[in-house]
């Protein structure tokens, strides 16, 4: 139950949705100076500044005001006017965020600017949660935020010869209720983005939650980004750039020989069909599930 509280615990200081959160008060004052900050969150706020780098802004928490601009904070997504989203987009990026590594402080440098960590907040509490049952004694269990976040410790049953790690599904974008394959997890997290669950319709088109931060858009052309990383923060901010770069981005978030794995799902020719790419993953990591419409190609 300890672990279960630290996970709600962390949830209630990082989330934009409660008016006395750490992260809330963070927002509404670093424009006016130097605030000081927990060394814990402080040190994630750093990670996200070198994730930010690492994806060209592709990976941005310092756009929550675009997230606004679309409505996706009051959970009721729509298309902002032209001039309101222009004005959210130059109050977006890490570019205004400023660190003080000594001090563990932090400051805005541009007025509206604001933090939102729902892109690697659910992950970071995950980790968090499993550091905790490692240090009870816990050797085998699979921890998750949802379906789209996943953390996996030790193996999947007894420990017999033979069997290694946790089996976890990954769902077709296309065909709800339909597995597209499983990948089997080793000490390690996974984390999906796509926005086939939240999303609205503006004059017929589809738009999902998923925003480009450097364009202040919808991130289209990708159906889901799955990333596995060795820990679950990476895990869901790799996902989140990825579904945002698309197959350049396989590069800059699964290098070849690196320890994080992909697998993008992009849309094919024919009712349901999809193409698969992944990189870092072999077959004994992935086993895709027999069925047709399914293309496959290894990027690395």
């Amino acid at each position: 139950m300890e672990a279960l509280d630290l996970n709600d615990e962390i949830e209630s200081r990082i989330t934009v949705y409660r008016e006395t959160s750490e992260l809330t008060l963070l927002n509404a004052t670093a424009a006016l100076g130097w605030q000081p900050v927990a060394s814990d969150l402080f040190a994630l706020l750093m990670h996200a500044q070198d994730l930010f780098a690492l994806t060209s802004g592709a990976f941005d928490v310092a756009a929550g005001s675009l997230v606004r601009s679309w409505g996706f904070l009051q959970r009721r997504g729509r298309t902002p006017a032209a001039a309101d989203l222009e004005q959210a987009r130059t109050m977006a990026g890490m570019q205004w965020v400023e660190f003080d590594p000594v001090g563990k402080r932090i400051r805005f440098t541009r007025p509206g600017v604001e933090i939102n960590l729902g892109a690697i907040g659910k992950g970071w509490a995950l980790d968090q949660v499993v550091e905790k049952l490692e240090a009870a004694g816990v050797k085998s269990t699979l921890v998750h935020g949802g379906s789209s976040s996943v953390r996996a410790i030790g193996i999947q049953g007894p420990d017999i010869p033979g069997r290694s790690g946790w089996r976890v599904g990954v769902r077709h974008p296309l065909r709800p209720g339909k597995r597209l394959a499983t990948i089997t997890l080793e000490n390690q997290a996974l984390g999906t983005s796509g926005s086939g669950t939240q999303f609205f319709i503006d004059r017929g088109k589809k738009l999902g939650h998923i925003l480009d931060p450097r364009s202040g858009l919808p991130a289209e052309c990708v159906l889901s980004a799955t990333v596995i990383a060795p820990c679950a923060a990476d895990a869901d901010a790799l996902s989140t750039a990825l579904f945002v770069l698309g197959v350049e981005g396989l590069n800059r978030v699964a290098p070849p020989g690196s320890a994080v794995g992909a697998m993008l799902v992009l849309p094919a020719r024919g009712t349901h069909a999809v193409r698969l790419i992944t990189a870092n993953l072999n077959d004994q990591t992935l086993a895709l599930e027999p069925g047709e419409g399914v293309e496959y190609q290894r990027f690395s």
